[in-house]
């Protein structure tokens, strides 16, 4: 060990991120999903890998292909669907983990910056998604990129450009499927792992928050170690680990007995060939998509729909900025906040599932609605937390 870390630090590195990290020691169940979604990640990873070894992104050959690795391949069907149910797994545990950051203002100062690094994550993780979405190339596959892509075409002067530069083609083809192929098992990959490794570097560099919003740096004891932390080895690898078996007995409970979930997870339009002449009854994304497809909707100019539906994700961004209050916890903030906070996440709720029907007329004053309400959420937070109310901070964190 000597000799390797001589050359290579691993004991230090073990100690700084490891056995020498102090914790918060009153991390609660919301703390579980930073460690799942890394879990999630690995997953991911690996059984893409497995796939790409069989498939082939050739539009004549991609459905067939996915029909073989299920039927053909030892055990594809298994990989297959770890990696379809493994795709709105990271969403589902992203979004909890964005959840509480919400709640105990883990955005706010000192925590920018790993804010920020999260929020490329998501918009990469979405990016990444879409693409692995297009490549069994079934017929929802081939309608929902020919209407997303299409988006682009809006933009004033380079729109058409644009599209034809995205899609390789001057319509959804095998030039199409064959850069998404490379961007999604090559490019965007790098990218997250990169962008994983920055957003946990930053945090290890500020610490963790927890759930009072407290700093527990501010009063330490004589070799330097703060009063209200534990070493996150074993402490918390041991507490992920038991969240880990919790996460699997629900995620494989999926995979071996509803790898589609009664089609949310893959919507069953996905299981007949792509066909440009047979437009789906109904075109809509995966379920991790709709709250914004129903924002792009509500709006019936394609150019407005698709400010308001990249608003919404650019917003996300700037609440480190826009929060100004002295507060960061839930715990400690008064009732306004937590009504605003509970009607911002109803609305994300009811426009994700509002995003997955058909749109009556009703559905669409309800889209608009809770695409108003969606947006009012950061005006509010920008002007009232300014000279926001709070209950007392505790100096210490609490149990």
């Amino acid at each position: 060990m000597a000799w390797m870390d001589a050359r290579l630090p691993v004991t230090k590195m073990w100690k700084d991120h490891m056995a020498e990290y102090y914790a918060p020691k009153n991390f609660n169940f919301w703390y579980f999903f930073g460690s799942l979604a890394m879990l999630v990640l690995v997953n991911q990873l690996l059984t893409g890998i497995w796939l790409t070894m069989h498939y082939k992104p050739d539009a004549e050959q991609a459905f067939g292909v996915i029909e073989y690795i299920k039927r053909d391949v030892p055990w594809g069907w298994l990989i297959r669907y770890l990696h379809t149910t493994g795709a709105s797994a990271f969403f589902i545990v992203v979004y909890l983990h964005m959840f509480r950051g919400l709640m105990y203002g883990s955005y706010k100062k000192p925590r920018e910056l790993i804010w920020v690094f999260g929020m490329i994550i998501y918009v990469a993780l979405m990016a990444e998604a879409f693409m692995g979405y297009v490549l069994p190339w079934g017929n929802m596959s081939y309608w929902g990129a020919k209407v997303i892509t299409q988006l682009f075409g809006v933009i004033p002067y380079v729109g058409d450009t644009l599209l034809e530069w995205i899609r390789g083609d001057y319509l959804i083809s095998d030039a199409t499927l064959n850069r998404f192929f490379a961007l999604h098992v090559v490019a965007v990959p790098i990218v997250l792992l990169v962008l994983v490794f920055l957003h946990i570097a930053a945090l290890h560099t500020v610490g963790s928050n927890n759930p009072d919003g407290i700093e527990i740096k501010k009063y330490k004891d004589e070799n330097g170690v703060p009063l209200d932390g534990i070493p996150f080895h074993p402490y918390y690898s041991v507490k992920d680990i038991f969240g880990v078996g919790m996460f699997m007995l629900i995620f494989l409970f999926i995979v071996f007995v509803k790898p589609d979930l009664g089609g949310l997870f893959l919507e069953h339009d996905n299981f007949t060939p792509a066909n440009p002449m047979v437009t789906p009854e109904h075109i809509k994304p995966v379920w991790y998509f709709t709250p914004f497809y129903a924002m792009l909707k509500a709006v019936p100019d394609p150019l407005g729909g698709m400010i308001i539906m990249f608003s919404a994700i650019i917003m996300l961004f700037f609440l480190p900025w826009l929060d100004r209050s002295e507060v960061k916890s839930i715990r400690y903030r008064l009732l306004p906040f937590k009504i605003a906070l509970s009607a911002f996440v109803l609305s994300f709720l009811i426009l994700g599932w509002l995003g997955m029907q058909s749109g009556s007329t009703i559905q669409g004053y309800m889209t608009i609605a809770c695409t108003f309400i969606y947006f009012s959420y950061f005006v509010f937070i920008y002007f009232y937390s300014k000279n926001e109310k709070h209950k007392p901070i505790p100096e210490r964190v609490t149990h």
